[in-house]
């Protein structure tokens, strides 16, 4: 019967034992501590008590099971020890409920569970009476209706006693199982299918032993969402230094509240990775297959520089130039701020509508320190409830700015970017992450850094700068510098010289300052060029003035000199003669390509008389067939076949002459060829 009757629901309610649905009672231990890295990855620690033979559980999502296995760390302090750990098994739902003495994998109906009973003792409740018995099977019966077609009925059939008792099941009202271990394994396959129905949270039960009070502390690593930093840069007029306030967002992903736990947040990358270790594993053995049934998206036009515009070249700007810093009073404001053209001093603002500063009451929650080679901010008592997010302030410092414009051809080709040279002086490592710009206290645009150890500087970049306009150009070119002998191959030495031309056009009334990037290739070096300012793995940086008015002008060339081997006796003559009329070829390289040219001249002499021979034994014996096609048409005692056998026999004794000749001419090619590489393939001069 496919339909879960009211007879059914009873029998597992009646097999449902006491012992099971009450829960062992458990002592909660909560998380004192936390730190997350960057690298994402948490580690949670969490202390408390117990009494006695205690436990505690502790709630995680599926995909955390594999790092609580790896990590997980435990102390009884007092004098306990500490239990073994259980939690739920991971093996797939249909192969837990058949590792049950009774299956009930496919949803039984009542009859097919009554079956798998089978040989069980059962109490049975009727409408009637209260039956005992042994349990002999379930079949189906034709039983006749009162009206209509019979119907079949499940009927059960139980051994009482000597006599065998035929009991329909719908008239069943309840029925009990006398064998405690039978209704035990009914009751676990039940409440494996009540476990699965939460496949996302898993428990994971630790146990303690011992007597009397006793603190315990639990530490594990988890992953967990990384934490992020988001920055505000607020610069001065004079646009060398600011304020930096940084704020940490973190989340708290886990099954736990946080309430008042120490939050460290670590600004670091260690090595951590996945094992899954949740997963049963089975060795798997090889299918062998029988041989029969075995079987991959409108144009823009910019405008141009004005010719008559001055002209100036970029003059380098030292590198270590002095860096000067703006006050802060203690409120935290700049002693000196001018907004819109107004200076604001101390109280002289008086009744004034005082601007928005984002600085004046925000101040750092987090110290600073070490956690081994990383650099950690700690806040302590931070109360988060589980599956919430937060802004934590952890820098409120005062840091050095230059002011720049920062170009680069392959970001923007026609304009130079705002941007500031950054230098971190608050003594912190700043985590990645956004930098929202304030200039004289308006959004001047966003920016992004990477992580920048203290002491270290960074470029930002905030905006495109509309003010300068930068026009490029490149010009390539080529030339010969020096070359050697070397058995048998003339090296060639050539010198490409690569010409960047930069033309900055300041429409300002203001010098400003400008950082060009130009990027850097393999093999190529800098010369005739000012010194970079600074070299990254992919870009040199040319720092210098742009100034009001004018264009002004970069030149960056670069060289690479590249070597060429060429075979000397396959070589074209007339190349061979380019190269030893090439000036900037060493004299004793020319000379000896001189005599290497001579011998081979003379070998393409000889060569030549002998394709000229070749020819005349063609033409000849092209004649010869004509002569002897027409003596076919005359008679052989006439003067004519005279005539024309003398002169096939003076054309043979000609044959034969110049077949002598090319042997000759063969043999002597062959000696100054020979005479040739043996003189290029000892021959090593430059």
């Amino acid at each position: 019967m496919p339909v879960l009757n009211a007879t059914r629901r009873a029998l597992i309610l009646a097999c449902a034992p006491l012992s099971l649905m009450a829960q062992t009672a458990k002592t909660d231990v909560p998380v004192t501590k936390v730190v997350l890295y960057s690298s994402g990855v948490g580690y949670f620690e969490h202390s408390g008590s117990v009494r006695g033979n205690g436990a505690t559980e502790l709630r995680f999502k599926t995909t955390q099971i594999n790092d609580i296995l790896k990590s997980l760390m435990l102390q009884d302090q007092d004098g306990g020890r500490v239990g073994a750990i259980t939690y739920p098994s991971q093996d797939p739902l249909a192969k837990t409920l058949k590792s049950f003495q009774v299956d009930i994998t496919q949803n039984p109906s009542q009859a097919d569970l009554l079956n798998q009973l089978r040989g069980a003792r059962v109490s049975i409740q009727t409408k009637g009476a209260t039956i005992q018995g042994t349990i002999v099977g379930v079949e189906q019966r034709r039983m006749p209706a009162d009206k209509g077609e019979p119907g079949v009925v499940p009927v059960l059939n139980l051994l009482t006693g000597a006599m065998l008792r035929a009991i329909e099941l719908p008239s069943i009202t309840s029925l009990s199982l006398e064998d405690p271990q039978l209704q035990e394994e009914l009751s676990k396959a039940l409440g494996a299918l009540v476990q699965a129905r939460d496949q996302d949270k898993k428990p994971v039960t630790i146990n303690f032993a011992g007597t009397g009070d006793r603190r315990v502390h639990i530490g594990y690593v988890v992953e967990t969402p990384v934490w992020k930093t988001s920055y505000r840069l607020l610069m001065n007029d004079k646009g060398t230094s600011g304020k930096l306030q940084g704020w940490a967002i973190v989340e708290n992903q886990t099954e736990s509240d946080w309430n008042d736990v120490s939050l460290s947040l670590v600004s670091g990358r260690p090595i951590s990775f996945m094992m899954d270790l949740y997963q049963p594993l089975y060795a798997s053995r090889q299918m062998v297959v029988p041989e029969l049934f075995a079987s991959l998206h409108p144009q823009v036009y910019a405008g141009g520089t004005e010719a008559n515009k001055d002209r100036a070249m970029m003059a380098p700007v030292p590198t270590a130039a002095p860096q000067r810093r703006i006050g802060f009073g203690p409120d935290g404001r700049p002693s000196a701020l001018q907004l819109s053209g107004v200076v604001v001093t101390g109280s002289a603002a008086g009744s004034a509508v005082q601007p928005f500063d984002m600085t004046q009451s925000v101040q750092s929650m987090a110290e600073t320190g070490t956690l081994g080679a990383l650099f950690q901010y700690t806040v302590g008592n931070v109360t988060l409830g589980r599956q919430k997010s937060a802004m934590l302030p952890i820098i409120t410092d005062s840091v050095e700015l230059e002011r720049l414009s920062i170009y680069n051809a392959d970001v923007l080709q026609s304009n130079p970017l705002n941007g500031v040279w950054f230098r971190n002086t608050t003594g912190k490592h700043l985590l990645q992450g956004p930098f929202t710009v304030l200039d004289g206290g308006g959004y001047a645009g966003d920016a992004r850094i990477d992580n920048v150890p203290p002491g270290q500087s960074r470029l930002l970049s905030y905006g495109i700068d509309l003010d300068m306009t930068v026009n490029s150009g490149s010009m390539m070119s080529s030339s010969v510098v020096s070359a050697t002998l070397n058995k048998g191959s003339l090296v060639i030495s050539r010198r490409m010289l690569s010409t960047q031309s930069y033309d900055a056009t300041n429409k300002t009334s203001k010098n400003r300052m400008l950082l060009v990037e130009h990027p850097r290739r393999e093999g190529w070096k800098l010369v005739d060029t000012q010194t970079p300012f600074e070299t990254t793995p992919t870009h040199y940086r040319f720092k210098g003035s742009a100034l009001a008015n004018k264009v002004t002008s970069l030149v960056v060339k670069e060289e690479m000199v590249q070597d060429q081997a060429l075979a000397l006796v396959p070589m074209d003559i007339s190349v061979l003669v380019t190269y030893s009329r090439t000036g900037d070829i060493p004299k004793d390289v020319r000379d000896a390509l001189g005599k290497a040219i001579q011998m081979k001249q003379n070998v393409v002499d000889v060569d030549r008389q002998i394709t000229s021979g070749n020819q005349q034994i063609t033409e000849i014996t092209a004649e010869q067939t004509r002569i002897r096609e027409n003596m076919k048409t005359v008679t052989a005692s006439g003067t004519y076949y005279e005539r024309l056998l003398t002169k096939l026999n003076e054309q043979e004794s000609l044959i034969e002459k110049l077949q002598a000749q090319r042997a000759e001419l063969t043999s002597r090619r062959d000696a100054l060829r020979r005479e040739l590489e043996g003189y290029l393939s000892s021959l090593t001069v430059g």
